[in-house]
């Protein structure tokens, strides 16, 4: 069962300046995304910083309001719902419950001001899922025990936690009103890497056990491959290749994932070493982004035909797409 679907999303930020603060560009964060979420899988986004992955996951949450596109949200009783417009807050109240977030810094994300009884109690209350206060205690302290954490630490602050133990806390929030999806903006990289494994363990624990969706956000390939069904490639606001997280391991197709692939360490101590760097220089702006293929600036096997006509999504079969000319058929 499908939960989101967004079609050709486009995000632009326009930079503003002078007394009366005109436009005078934008910053193109996201170009012509497709993406479908089913029930139950997870989804990874991997690419390098500033290639678009957090603006996808914050566009499909409704954090911003895509420039152009429609995200098709689909509620438990199989109803569609285009909430790219103005939309009832009866479909509001559900999109917000089905669809949540676990933000990149654990330290930013929580309250300073609220202790974790009332952080993980808001969402709760909001929804009306429990008129009973011994009701809401005994479901609070039992979402603290399932992310690894002891119900009594509920009257404390968010500054007495470590980083790993705030992102527990986090997560603890966003299950709290039982969503069907969440969007894990890099949820680990501010954490130590014993943590990280902590983290990522539970978070397919309670996918599995919730048959939850995820969208997993993050430059960790390694990771990616641990948690994903199937994997987006991202770069300068465009996706670039997408097909089962095996399948770009085992064959990938487009010169940047190459690139990515390359540079990943072998854990081996005989064979760790990077691989052969196949690009040169920095990411293009997006502010003013070439023509043509994104990439072609630092693609080593870049044609003619690139530098001007951007590439399509091509299906090279078994649910392999990829943007890159040399798959042209």
């Amino acid at each position: 069962m499908k939960i989101l679907e967004a079609i050709s999303l486009k995000k632009y930020f326009p930079i503003r300046s002078g007394v009366f603060l005109q436009v005078c560009g934008n910053v193109k964060a996201l170009e012509k995304a497709d993406i479908q979420i089913e029930q139950g899988q997870t989804i990874g986004v991997v690419g390098e910083s500033g290639c678009g992955k957090s603006t996808l996951g914050k566009l499909l949450l409704k954090l911003y309001d895509p420039t152009d596109g429609k995200i098709i949200y689909t509620d438990k009783e199989n109803n569609s719902y285009d909430i790219t417009s103005k939309i009832s807050k009866t479909v509001a109240s559900k999109f917000r419950r089905d669809v949540q977030m676990i933000f990149q810094n654990p330290f930013d994300s929580l309250d300073p001001r609220m202790n974790i009884y009332d952080i993980i109690k808001e969402p709760i209350a909001a929804n009306g899922m429990y008129k009973n206060k011994r009701e809401m205690n005994n479901y609070i302290a039992s979402l603290l025990t399932g992310v690894g954490l002891y119900p009594e630490y509920a009257s404390r602050y968010p500054h007495e936690f470590s980083g790993g133990q705030r992102q527990r806390i986090a997560i603890a929030r966003a299950m709290a009103v039982m969503p069907r999806l969440i969007v894990c903006d890099e949820p680990t990289s501010a954490l130590d890497v014993s943590v990280q494994s902590q983290i990522i363990n539970l978070l397919k624990h309670i996918q599995q056990e919730n048959r939850m969706s995820l969208v997993f956000i993050s430059h960790n390939l390694d990771v990616v491959h641990h948690m994903s069904d199937r994997i987006i490639v991202m770069y300068l606001g465009n996706i670039v290749e997408s097909c089962a997280s095996a399948e770009l391991f085992n064959n990938p197709l487009h010169p940047y994932t190459k690139t990515l692939m390359s540079c990943i360490p072998a854990w081996n101590p005989k064979e760790k070493k990077l691989g052969k760097t196949i690009t040169d220089g920095e990411p293009p702006s997006p502010i003013n982004p070439p023509n043509g293929c994104p990439f072609h600036p630092r693609c080593p096997v870049k044609m003619d035909e690139c530098e001007k006509v951007k590439p399509m999504a091509y299906d090279c079969g078994e649910g392999h797409s990829v943007s890159c000319h040399l798959y042209k058929k």
